[in-house]
């Protein structure tokens, strides 16, 4: 019906007539008149719709209209519900537990068996298991409005920014928590600069923060000396006993207390059944080492004129080499940057004659490294693996990556080492774990991935026209084994994979493998009739092999298969949704653990869950346990396969150690060769029988 609907809307209505009177055929064909062409015409039925006159030639055209649209909602309704049909509505999973809190969490962070939750005034401390409180901390002057938390060992070093931008560091150590410095706090408040972004290598060894302030923005490199922190926490007379002490920092209670430089490692492990039994308590008589200020960091210049009246004075004079075929160092003189800006004004005058608007401050993108591969590293310094060396950085607007090395003083010149440029201008970057692999994006669409370990550029990528990425998520590598996905327990080299989130709300796999170069698959199409389901944030699941989670404007909150590209289920979780604002998910994801915790608005009592009240409703922190769920159970528990129960197959020679593949593939040269004999041999018996035929025929001849 639609079919036939569409081709008569397609093609005019035409009707054949003939010029004369109608006449009544013979009985005889013999008898028929030959048809001529000429003696027919053919018409047009609208055309005496047209002919009609007024109001009844818009009214026919307003109903044609109405019925045209009418058609279109019905073909529009009835290819939903095919769709709808084809659907598999996936299993829905309730939240395990409930943390009720008193207003909206300000950052949440996971570490170790641990949960950090910023709230009013500082933070608190919850069991991860549990979800039981420990300890809260109230002794800020204002309320924190993101949090950070790292693996020191066995220990945990917690970063909070407050409203004001003030960050601090925290290190919880067994029953007892200690404040170490507030990074920018100063007495003068017109002074005051704020915390933008901060970074903490994985190890613990440094962290970097970006400051903005006074119109300026700038970077600051710490080295945290943990190991020290970890002595004067087990031996308070260590501390204690020094002479000089650094000015102790006050928060607005007599409780405060100031801490100082420290590195740390291990102290005996804390069971998860034992965390809710701590008492702990906040150390303000003891001061810990303050952390090393290691370097500071600031955009680069715009190209500006040299007053240098000759390129042999620009070689006597410059001493460094660094940024040389990159777009850094030019000498330009003044006059020629004149006459260039001039040309340039004179060119694009109708473009530039409204009124110039103030550029933004430029933000930074920093990660740290752990390969000394990508700079030069002096020979009198040793460095340890697993500790981070380099920090790379990329600022708006820029096309250039910089690498700078950790291994210096505050007395040495804040110089970068290396400097990779891009075609483009980098908006985004991304670090697997440990930063094995690193991902660049550009705006122009183009993704480049890098294995920073072996120094091997996987290649560039770009993703399909209309597509710029919006964010980039390293997957831990796994293999589809009977079915099920899951994680080698041996290294993997050479293999990379990353889900990509486009700001058209379409989600692609990029994956890479050894020299073949990166392939891109989507996963999920960008919306086109309902945009409620589009997707908002994405986050890899560590505890589940190739799995992620996907948040959906509409609230939903799915796991995702990606070898697959199948939802596997869904979790739901009281919620009271505003449509006048979207839905800005807060959540975090454990890296140890199968668990996940996601904010939500629980309404009060019979209060509907619609309402847009705030008194009506109360925040609060849902958990959600994988292990819980019984389709997720067995893939948490059997989520890695040993190379012995991979065996030698040809599906996963590439994950194989160099020598077992090695040995593989000559076994297989060797088959090759025996198949290429008997082969031979077959060929060459069947040509002496052929020419013993021909010698036969020629002695009869």
């Amino acid at each position: 019906m639609s079919s036939l609907k569409g081709s008569q809307a397609q093609k005019p209505r035409l009707s054949v007539f003939s010029k004369g009177p109608l006449e009544i055929p013979s009985p005889t064909e013999a008898d028929w008149p030959k048809d001529d062409e000429k003696d027919f015409v053919f018409k047009d039925m609208d055309q005496e719709l047209d002919s009609l006159p007024q109001p009844y030639r818009m009214i026919n055209k307003l109903v044609n209209r109405l019925f045209d649209r009418s058609w279109e909602i019905i073909e529009e309704r009835d290819s939903l519900r095919e769709v709808e049909r084809s659907w598999i509505v996936p299993i829905i999973y309730p939240p395990a537990a409930e943390i009720r809190l008193d207003k909206m969490p300000g950052g949440m962070a996971v570490s170790q068996d641990y949960l950090f939750i910023g709230g009013p005034k500082g933070f608190s401390i919850y069991n991860l298991h549990n979800c039981k409180k420990i300890y809260v901390l109230e002794k800020l002057k204002v309320d924190v409005i993101s949090i950070w938390a790292t693996d020191l060992g066995n220990d945990v070093l917690i970063v909070p920014v407050d409203e004001m931008g003030i960050v601090r560091l925290f290190y919880l150590c067994k029953d007892s928590l200690y404040l170490i410095k507030a990074i920018n706090e100063m007495d003068d408040t017109s002074k005051q600069s704020t915390c933008v972004k901060m970074e903490v290598s994985q190890s613990g060894d440094y962290a970097a923060f970006l400051f903005q302030g006074a119109g300026d923005v700038w970077l600051e490199v710490y080295k945290l000396p943990k190991e020290i922190w970890l002595k004067e926490s087990e031996h308070p007379q260590l501390a204690l006993s020094q002479k000089k002490k650094p000015k102790q920092l006050q928060l607005n209670t007599p409780d405060s207390a100031v801490t100082e430089h420290t590195e740390t490692n291990l102290g005996p492990s804390v069971s998860p059944n034992s965390i809710q039994d701590l008492n702990i308590s906040f150390r303000s008589d003891l001061k810990l080492s303050p952390p090393v200020f290691v370097m500071k960091i600031k955009p680069p210049k715009p190209i500006a004129g040299t007053t240098f009246k000759s390129p042999l004075e620009v070689f006597a004079k410059v001493e460094d080499y660094f940024g040389i075929g990159s777009g850094q160092n030019h000498f330009i003189k003044d006059v020629q940057w004149e006459q260039h800006m001039e040309i340039f004004y004179t060119s694009y005058k109708k473009h530039l004659e409204g009124e110039w608007e103030e550029e933004p401050l430029s933000m930074a993108t920093f990660h740290f490294f752990y390969t000394n591969s990508l700079t030069t590293t002096p020979m009198d310094v040793k460095s340890s693996s697993g500790v981070a060396c380099v920090l790379g950085i990329h600022w708006t607007g820029s096309h250039n990556f910089f690498l700078y090395s950790l291994n210096k003083t505050p007395k040495d010149k804040t110089d970068y080492e290396n400097v990779w440029p891009c075609a483009a201008p980098i908006v985004m970057s991304q670090t697997s774990s440990f930063s094995s692999y690193l991902a660049l994006v550009c705006d122009d669409g183009v993704l480049i991935l890098w294995d920073l370990a072996q120094g091997f550029l996987f290649g560039v990528i770009a993703l399909p026209e209309g597509c710029f990425c919006q964010s980039i998520h390293f997957l831990r590598f796994f293999l589809v084994h009977e079915g099920q996905n899951v994680y080698p327990d041996y290294p993997v080299k050479f293999e990379v994979m990353c889900v990509v989130l486009c700001t058209n709300a379409s989600l692609h796999l990029v994956t890479a493998s050894g020299t073949e170069g990166p392939t891109s698959r989507v996963l999920v199409d960008r919306p086109v009739m309902h945009l409620e389901e589009a997707i908002y944030a994405v986050a890899p699941v560590p505890a589940l092999p190739g799995m992620v989670l996907i948040f959906s404007r509409n609230h939903s909150v799915s796991l995702m298969d990606v070898a697959k590209a199948e939802i596997i289920c869904a979790f739901s979780a009281p919620t009271c949704r505003q449509q006048a604002m979207p839905w800005k998910p807060l959540f975090v994801v454990s890296p140890h653990h199968p668990c996940f915790l996601l904010h939500g608005v629980h309404p009060h009592g019979h209060t509907t869950p619609t309402t847009d009240d705030p008194k009506n409703t109360t925040d609060s922190v849902f958990y959600f346990n994988f292990e819980d769920y019984l389709l997720l159970k067995d893939i948490s528990k059997k989520c890695t396969i040993s190379q012995k129960c991979l065996g030698y197959s040809q599906d996963f020679s590439q994950m194989l150690p160099a020598e077992k593949r090695c040995e593989q593939f000559l076994q297989r040269s060797f088959q090759k060769v025996a198949k290429n004999q008997m082969k031979g041999r077959d060929q060459w018996s069947r040509l002496r029988k052929y020419s013993i035929l021909l010698q036969k025929e020629t002695l009869k001849r």
